[in-house]
C-alpha cells in the first residue's frame, strides 16, 4: 500500500511517500492528496524537522530503492556514506562504485535520487567544486549546503 504525506520546511513543501513501510519518495513541491501518515511518514517527519533544525545529521529510515540497477544502487549506496557537511564529487562517486569514468552517468543517477536529502545528492558538486544540477534546483542546494556548514552563508 502506498502512503501520501506532504510537509512544509524551510526549502519548501516535501512530499513524502511511504510503501510497504518503506520511504520510496521524496520530491520537492505538494503533490497529491495527502493520507493519514503511516508511523514510518511520521518519523521521516521527525527527523526532517530535526535536520532542517540543525540537530540531525543523520537519517535512520528504510528507504526502498526499487527499480535503481547495479550500478545505479551501488552509486546511491556510496552517496549514503557521505557524511554531513562534506562534499564529494561525481566523479569520486563514479570511483567509489566500480566505475570511475562514469561521473555523467553519476549525474543522472542523482537527478534521479528518489529520495534527496535522506540521500544527500546535494552534497555532490562539480570536480572544480563548483554547484551543478540539483533537481531541486541550485538554491535549494545551496541552503542545504549552508545548513550543513559546507558552504558559507
Amino acid at each position: 500500500m502506498t502512503t501520501t504525506t506532504i510537509i512544509n520546511s524551510p526549502i519548501g513543501p516535501l512530499t513524502l511517500t511511504d510503501r510497504d513501510g518503506a520511504l520510496v519518495r521524496l520530491s520537492f513541491g505538494a503533490h497529491g492528496p495527502c493520507d493519514p501518515p503511516t508511523p514510518l511518514l511520521r518519523r521521516a517527519t521527525g527527523q526532517l524537522n530535526e535536520y532542517f533544525a540543525g540537530t540531525r545529521r543523520e537519517f535512520d529510515l528504510e528507504v526502498d530503492l526499487g527499480p535503481a540497477r547495479e550500478f545505479g544502487r551501488a552509486v546511491l549506496e556510496q552517496l549514503a556514506l557521505v557524511p554531513y557537511g562534506e562534499l564529494t564529487t561525481y566523479g569520486t562517486l563514479a570511483e567509489r562504485a566500480g566505475r570511475p569514468r562514469a561521473a555523467r552517468a553519476v549525474g543522472t543517477i542523482m537527478n534521479r535520487n528518489p529520495v534527496p536529502i535522506v540521500l544527500p545528492c546535494h552534497r555532490v558538486v562539480g570536480s572544480s567544486g563548483s554547484l551543478v544540477g540539483y533537481a531541486g534546483g541550485l538554491d535549494r542546494k545551496r541552503t542545504l549546503l549552508e545548513l550543513e556548514g559546507a558552504l558559507l552563508a
